[in-house]
């Protein structure tokens, strides 16, 4: 039986491999098509052949990560090398949960040391090509420093929590793990940028002038709380404009790129932010958290039932079963259903979009809100000719083509 599991596993990351790069050629061959007349005079012939330039480079650095990382991770289950680590945890640690922290870490920090020089690459020659890349080498360092750090507190934390729990309820080991996991994720929509966004960016609050009026009375027209107006220097590492909103209730908070505060007008970021706030006054923010903790607790139920398989540890080289090795195994065996889930969740956010859109364009005003996503599309250099099945199946938003369309609706 472990035999059969083992080649599952192998049949699903070769076609997950496949499928992923028919879908980046399908894409990269409508490059160059004809604009739609909405689309024109976003770019002009020289800044389109530069844009075009930038996706054909990406899709063909793209094609070199995704292909060395595929030959890796199918590397590690021919050779049998998670049973390889799985003996270096053991023989260093003899307790179930230190043997678990130990086998994710070096495989997360090998990882990490090996797809290093593609980032570097991507960063410093790519990036830094097309005029994005702001980050230092002295940056970039202490980013994956950090990263590691938060990496192993956090993660690790969590990770030996659950693996504590595993082994004090067995049975009813995904009640308490899901609780835990649903309780750490609210927490952490609600205090990620105050707590883990300061490691990285600086986060200081709007000042007062014209546009902390605009927002604050746009704000208070469509009935939403807002004290918390902050601009995070994203100049610090890319010239890429962008702006979120984040946090739960009373720590909610709007989160405004300095970059766009630099290249949009008044309207077009109080267009951008009554996009954010529709989000809000529509729940799509609450119902992504209902929704992603439903899937948790399924997950981890169904993970509640394999743990223990033999089957599962012999198909990665492993004879006796631990929490770890099983996890490796289920998270392979659970992607198609985590795939086929993920496009449902895609439809569902691009529906949650447009209903945003139109919540930005019927209580502010449709202009300003084109004019912006024309300007991000421009300054990103985004894809304006996505081919419809990459998008049905990898865009969590609607093209720029059909949001625009879609906005038009409400011009007067």
């Amino acid at each position: 039986m472990h035999e059969v599991i083992f080649w599952i596993i192998i049949t699903i990351l070769v076609l997950d491999f496949v499928f992923e790069n028919y879908l980046e050629y399908l894409n990269t061959k409508r490059m160059g098509t004809k604009l739609p007349d909405e689309l024109k005079g976003i770019y002009d012939d020289e800044k389109y052949t530069k844009q075009q330039a930038y996706q054909k480079e990406n899709h063909r650095f793209g094609m070199i990560t995704g292909t060395f990382s595929f030959l890796v991770i199918l590397a590690m289950f021919v050779f049998y090398g998670f049973a390889f680590v799985d003996s270096i945890a053991w023989n260093i640690a003899s307790h179930a949960i230190l043997a678990a922290l130990l086998f994710f870490g070096i495989i997360m920090f090998a990882s990490d040391l090996i797809t290093m020089p593609f980032s570097v690459y991507d960063t410093f020659v790519i990036e830094e090509k097309y005029g994005f890349n702001k980050t230092t080498p002295k940056t970039f360092v202490l980013d994956q420093l950090k990263g590691w750090v938060l990496g192993a507190i956090i993660g690790g934390g969590l990770l030996a929590l659950i693996i504590f729990i595993y082994q004090k309820t067995q049975d009813m080991f995904w009640i308490y793990a899901w609780l835990v996991v649903a309780a750490f994720s609210i927490f952490m929509a609600m205090f990620y940028s105050n707590l883990i966004v300061p490691f990285f960016n600086k986060q200081t609050p709007l000042e007062e002038g014209q546009l902390r009026t605009a927002i604050q009375q746009f704000a208070e027209k469509v009935g939403f709380k807002l004290d918390n107006i902050f601009v995070i220097n994203g100049s610090k590492r890319s010239t890429k404009a962008n702006a979120y909103f984040t946090g739960l209730g009373a720590k909610k908070r709007i989160v405004l790129y300095d970059t766009l505060i630099e290249e949009m007008g008044t309207d077009e970021i109080v267009a951008v932010l009554a996009h954010e706030i529709g989000h809000y006054k529509k729940k799509h923010v609450m119902q992504g958290l209902v929704i992603s903790l439903i899937q948790t607790g399924i997950v981890l139920f169904i993970f509640s039932l394999l743990i223990e398989n033999s089957h599962l540890s012999k198909a990665l080289g492993v004879e006796e079963p631990n929490f770890h090795i099983g996890l490796v195994a289920f998270g392979i065996l659970y992607s198609p259903v985590s795939f086929v889930l993920g496009i449902f969740m895609n439809q569902l956010i691009r529906k949650n979009e447009y209903q945003a859109d139109a919540f930005a364009a019927q209580h502010f005003k449709p202009e300003p809100l084109i004019s912006a996503l024309k300007k991000l599309s421009q300054k990103n250099l985004s894809n304006l000719t996505p081919h419809p099945l990459y998008v049905f199946f990898n865009y969590s938003h609607p093209p720029l083509f059909e949001r625009l369309k879609h906005l038009k609706t409400f011009e007067k």
